[in-house]
């Protein structure tokens, strides 16, 4: 049976990270995140333009957490408050014991295996401690450091969905990565 109690809030830590909640005392951070345009080039939606719109989107965040629709947790590195990232899994489909993983990272902290070490820890939370079966990655396909991420962590493409989803006045493709708990 697939088990979403996620009270109190589980804190993940890796070798170099913890993986926390995220507060509305996080929303200048997460905002640097969510408006970016190197970081907002592949999500295809609009950047965050306030704070104040980033702490809607914290908002939604909790909503979800308590409604257990989705987790998602901050990146910190050990011994520091500040947030680097977030990652976690944005959608839960509790009938079919699947989840949909996304992350975020500040470009100062990418290529130096920290998203890699999150998603590791996330795995591993969501097959222990969620027990889901499978889970996926949506993607846009010209997102090549992201497609790697995902293969580095044994996910396989499922699918490409051409012009599947519409923004910014264009219809753009996505690309489905999934991995099976008993790929694993």
């Amino acid at each position: 049976m697939l088990t979403l109690d996620f009270d109190p809030f589980p804190i993940l830590q890796t070798e170099r990270m913890v993986l926390r909640e995220i507060g509305y005392l996080d929303a200048p951070e997460i905002h640097v995140l969510r408006s970016d345009p190197r970081i907002m080039a592949y999500l295809d939606r609009d950047p965050d333009v306030s704070v104040e719109a980033t702490s809607a989107f914290i908002n939604r965040l909790k909503e979800n957490l308590q409604n257990r629709e989705g987790i998602v947790w901050g990146i910190s590195l050990q011994h520091k408050r500040k947030l680097i990232g977030t990652a976690g899994f944005w959608r839960i489909d509790a009938g079919n014991w699947r989840a949909e993983i996304g992350y975020t990272l500040h470009p100062d902290y990418q290529g130096r295996g920290y998203m890699d070490e999150a998603i590791k820890a996330l795995l591993q939370y969501g097959w222990q401690h969620m027990n889901l079966h499978s889970v996926e990655g949506n993607v846009n396909p010209n997102n090549e450091a992201s497609i790697k991420l995902l293969e580095k962590n044994g996910f396989v493409k499922e699918a490409h969905f051409r012009e599947n989803w519409y923004y910014n006045g264009k219809f753009l493709d996505s690309a489905i990565y999934s991995l099976l708990r008993s790929g694993i």
